[in-house]
């Protein structure tokens, strides 16, 4: 018989528009999974939080009263801030104390950083970029299938494991994220036996709004493709203000910023380049492979970076001067056949305005 733990953390400051003491939004997409999972298998739900203190824990836990699964928490000063040695004793006793099997866990930087580790203390195994997870489980036999991706999201894989402790690290985005009504409920706060702490969190330094470009959590991707350094009509390159109109797009709208591995490339051949890329914003073959609800390629050609580096957005839009270029013929949901420069400008203009319309 499996015991499925849900390990979740509350969001740091900054993370999230909800108070201090809501979990992640990549900790609920895990609640969710975990509840589909325990139905299949009519197997027991315990969800695992590591919170700042106790009253954060408990407000966390009162958001999840409506799952009616065992609620256990480590909280405290120390686990106010990520720190492996920290975290991995954090989750090594919610484990212990849940005597889990099964344990589901979302692929925040914070979990990726010590998962792998707790396994080991458990003498368990981990699977990462977790999709999907299913199972059955009947007559005492159970098999819990887990689906990923390899190769830059081209192979898509099935696993199952026998042995146990099995750990899944969830990619987020795969899961819709639980909303529960609150209500009161029984936390159960577990002890945890700290090792000595040799680093201190200092403070934390994080880009500015207007600065910051790559928004997992954002609504819309905005890509940007080399030729929005190229030459245009005029036989000029305008770098700049192509700058000026994607940062105004990005300050305006919200979104993330992705780019094609060409245009990143640019910066080390000696071209014009956009100043505020790196090949952290890099999606497609040799890049990120993101999940949002919609996306926007602009001077981007080729259907490579968009048949792999697209695979899970919503709806697909681009807007392209070649109707008959690979990503326009069959890739995107909406084409608008026209230039990208003056597409962003009319658009910023109109998203200015909307602004101005709120703040009178």
């Amino acid at each position: 018989m499996n015991t499925i733990l849900v390990l979740t953390h509350i969001a740091l400051s900054g993370e999230t528009s909800a108070e201090t003491a809501a979990l992640t939004k990549a900790s609920l997409e895990a609640v969710t999974a975990g509840q589909e999972l325990a139905a299949r298998l009519g197997a027991a739900l315990t969800i695992g939080i590591v919170a700042p203190g106790s009253a954060a824990a408990a407000t966390a836990a009162s958001s999840l009263a409506s799952t009616g699964a065992r609620l256990l928490a480590v909280s405290g000063e120390a686990f106010a801030q990520p720190r492996f040695s920290t975290d991995a004793a954090a989750c090594e006793a919610l484990c212990r104390a849940a005597q889990a099997t099964i344990v589901l866990a979302p692929a925040s930087s914070r979990y990726t950083r010590i998962a792998a580790a707790v396994a080991h203390r458990l003498g368990g195994f981990i699977d990462t970029h977790i999709t999907a997870v299913g199972g059955t489980e009947a007559g005492g036999s159970d098999a819990i299938l887990a689906t990923r991706w390899f190769y830059r999201q081209r192979v898509e894989a099935v696993l199952s494991r026998d042995a146990r402790p099995w750990f899944l690290l969830l990619d987020a985005g795969t899961h819709a994220a639980f909303a529960g009504q609150s209500g009161p409920t029984q936390v159960e706060e577990v002890a945890v036996q700290l090792p000595a702490l040799r680093t201190t969190v200092s403070g934390l330094r994080a880009p500015s709004q207007g600065t910051q470009t790559i928004r997992p959590d954002a609504k819309l991707l905005f890509v940007a493709g080399a030729g929005w350094t190229k030459k245009q009509a005029d036989g000029q390159t305008h770098a700049a203000e192509a700058a000026e109109l994607i940062l105004g797009f990005l300050r305006a709208s919200g979104a993330s910023l992705g780019s094609s591995k060409s245009l990143v490339d640019q910066g080390g051949e000696g071209n014009s380049v956009l100043p505020f890329l790196t090949h952290l914003n890099q999606i497609g073959q040799t890049g990120a492979t993101p999940r949002h609800a919609k996306g926007l390629s602009t001077c981007c050609h080729g259907e490579e970076p968009h048949v792999v580096g697209w695979r899970f957005i919503g709806e697909r839009r681009a807007v392209s001067l070649d109707p008959n270029c690979g990503w326009s013929r069959g890739k995107a949901d909406v084409v608008y056949v026209a230039d990208a420069f003056q597409v962003m400008a009319w658009v910023n203009a109109r998203l200015e305005s909307a602004k101005a319309q709120d703040n009178a």
